[in-house]
């Protein structure tokens, strides 16, 4: 099996196992608006803001992401028994996820669903440019798929399986693609591979295009 096929068959089966999981899941909870409203406003809300659009650059634009990749996301940041660490490491919000049931996680992932989108903007036409080619063609020679082609053209994602990207802050898709290189974020094993593989100047290109992705 050549590289690139083993590449492709490892996104597949990481995003079955994802889908079917959370998916599994969601068709059988009852969900709470005002209830996922009311653990926002006590707990996210100093780091994700009232509109869910992220207080910092470093905090995540929340709003109108998809309400089954909030939920996951907010599974990876608990420790599975016998783990030393959540696949997706954070002490922050290692420690807000600690207390919140299964519930809770619905409710709240549900609410910040729900907001309207808030949209950040692209600052460098040159960069853009770059990130541009980058999403919609990928690297070639380094083997780097077209985000587009899970993320969709317009950045939509796919609900459970891909995230909503566009619009996102640029600080924050940059600190997330360093954290997959790195290892600190191991919630994602094909997106572990792409970021590997990026450089500095393509992360940065690739986030100033997703801030101005519509």
């Amino acid at each position: 099996m050549s590289r690139a096929s083993k590449f492709w068959r490892l996104i597949g089966v990481s995003l079955a196992v994802y889908s079917t999981a959370v998916w599994s899941q969601s068709i059988s909870v009852k969900l709470d608006l005002a209830r996922g409203k009311a653990i926002a406003t006590q707990v996210c809300i100093s780091c994700h803001g009232a509109e869910g659009s992220g207080a910092t650059g470093l905090a995540p634009n929340l709003a109108g992401q998809h309400i089954g990749y909030l939920y996951k996301q907010l599974i990876d940041y608990k420790a599975k028994p016998g783990a030393k660490a959540p696949t997706r490491n954070n002490p922050i919000m290692a420690s807000f996820a600690s207390v919140l049931s299964e519930q809770d996680m619905w409710d709240v992932s549900a609410y910040f669903a729900a907001l309207p989108e808030r949209l950040a903007v692209a600052h460098n036409k040159e960069m853009a440019e770059l990130g541009q080619k980058i999403w919609r063609g990928g690297v070639a020679e380094k083997g780097v798929p077209a985000c587009a082609a899970c993320h969709g053209p317009a950045g939509a994602g796919m609900p459970v399986q891909y995230p909503r990207l566009a619009g996102q802050w640029q600080d924050y898709t940059i600190a997330q693609l360093q954290a997959f290189q790195q290892g600190e974020r191991a919630n994602n094993a094909p997106m572990q591979a792409i970021a590997e593989r990026l450089s500095d100047k393509e992360i940065k290109a690739l986030a100033d295009y997703i801030a101005g992705l519509r």
